[in-house]
């Protein structure tokens, strides 16, 4: 398919000027909106609780633009948090989801697309070779870790301070007085035992991860990681990190989880696990999977997955799962991305323009020691730090206020960055020399 047939595809030059945006309209929501739900919202970080400000509305989105309620015009960096690649209101994905919708929204029955959807996605992640859909990345995690726990037998799991998993309870966890220390609760609601069987480490340190297994010997049953963690702002794995664990895990018994909810087919078609050439046993993806709408997988080794219902002992089930809108949606977003692999140097090379960009201000006005950027491929972050950010404790170092005062300059000017100072910055192919340049020029103009 000529890459001209997707309408998202083109850049539109952008009008938006300096002037502050009026939120007359979204104030109004909001205020009605916390009568009916808590804190206003369905999600907390669309709270802008982070920013210090009340959210805005939005009530339409095209190629690399949201438009809010006010009528205000916004270079969207955010993209549904990812999975808008292609860039929002895709024709080739609204084509798709018109045609479904002929057929009827939900069988609960098994279809043809899910097995469309499960071929493109084996052929496409090197690991994997079952897949279960689900219905979000949290109940991707979730259902991974109890295969993990059924195939081995054990009950603890290793995440990493920082790494985001999704909202079930055991992972909603943070680190107790040490990083060697088993978790406590990172929510109410959350039992002391669930938490107590969610060991914590640091990340990139392989020697905190060691050391877990030596205390808990054969009691650990997975390692889970965000191979690029984009959920304490993006990190980078160091040179050997990855690696490392394959090979722990490896030596332990222990399963190796790839969380790639965020990462899978942005950083590569195959994900991170293609890029970084490592392979997991168990890899969960994201709504990026059906470009946008509520979907979730994971699958891996064989084995492994031949241990899920109804073939072995490891339940998990869902009515939607697999529902026939996602499936059409992700197997027109992922066939597109499939046909047209020069979109990831189209990204990369947008990307690196807005990144590099940034980091040239930063140099230019000397602010190294109050700024610095953590990028790969399409997504990447601004820390208010001067500090390199390689782990959770690096990146709470960063200055939340002034972020704060960043993301209102830029969404004052039309610029929609994350609400929060530990989120990323993703970038679609509806990004163009427009969209990076205007940008920049705004965050020249606060730096």
């Amino acid at each position: 398919m000529n890459t001209k047939n997707a309408n998202n595809m083109m850049n539109t030059k952008n009008t938006n000027t300096t002037k502050k945006a009026n939120f007359t309209r979204s104030k109004e929501l909001f205020a009605e909106a916390s009568r009916f739900m808590p804190g206003g919202v369905n999600s907390p970080v669309r709270s802008f609780k982070a920013v210090g400000r009340e959210p805005v509305f939005i009530k339409r989105a095209d190629g690399a633009y949201l438009f809010d309620e006010d009528g205000n015009k916004y270079i969207d960096y955010v993209g549904s948090w990812g999975p808008a690649i292609l860039g929002h209101n895709n024709t080739v994905v609204k084509d798709a989801l018109r045609a479904a919708m002929e057929n009827g929204l939900s069988f609960g029955a098994a279809t043809e697309a899910e097995l469309t959807m499960a071929k493109l996605l084996c052929a496409a992640v090197p690991s994997l070779e079952m897949v279960r859909m689900v219905n979000s990345g949290t109940e991707a995690v979730m259902s991974a870790l109890r295969a993990a726990r059924g195939f081995t037998g054990r009950d603890k799991i290793i995440k990493f301070a920082g790494c985001y998993h999704g909202h079930a309870d055991a992972t909603l966890v943070k680190a107790g007085s040490g990083l060697l220390s088993g978790a406590s609760p990172d929510s109410a609601g959350v039992s002391a035992s669930t938490a107590a069987g969610t060991l914590v480490a640091g990340f990139n340190s392989l020697d905190s991860v060691t050391a877990l297994f030596e205390r808990h010997k054969q009691k650990i049953a997975a390692v889970i990681v965000e191979p690029v963690p984009a959920n304490m702002g993006v990190v980078l794995p160091e040179k050997g990190f990855l690696e490392g664990l394959r090979d722990i895990c490896t030596a332990e018994g222990a399963l190796l989880i790839f969380d790639e909810v965020i990462t899978g087919f942005r950083l590569a078609f195959g994900g991170a696990q293609e890029l970084f050439n490592i392979t997991p046993d168990l890899s969960c993806f994201g709504k990026i999977i059906g470009a946008g709408l509520p979907v979730g997988a994971y699958g891996g080794r064989r084995e492994v997955m031949e241990l899920i219902s109804p073939l072995g002992p490891v339940y998990q089930a869902g009515t939607l799962s697999g529902n026939p809108l996602a499936m059409a949606a992700g197997i027109a977003q992922l066939g597109f991305l499939r046909d047209h692999p020069e979109l990831y140097r189209q990204l990369e090379t947008e990307a690196g323009r807005l990144f590099s960009g940034l980091n040239e201000i930063i140099r230019k006005k000397k602010a190294a020691d109050a700024c610095v950027i953590n990028s790969i491929g399409s997504i990447g972050s601004i820390f208010f730090t001067g500090e390199n950010v390689r782990d959770f404790t690096s990146a709470l170092k960063s200055d939340t206020k002034r972020y704060a005062a960043y993301f209102s300059y830029m969404l004052d000017n039309g610029v929609y960055v994350a609400p929060a100072q530990f989120e990323a910055l993703f970038v679609s192919a509806s990004h163009g020399k427009n969209e990076i340049d205007f940008t920049l020029e705004r965050a020249d103009e606060f730096l």
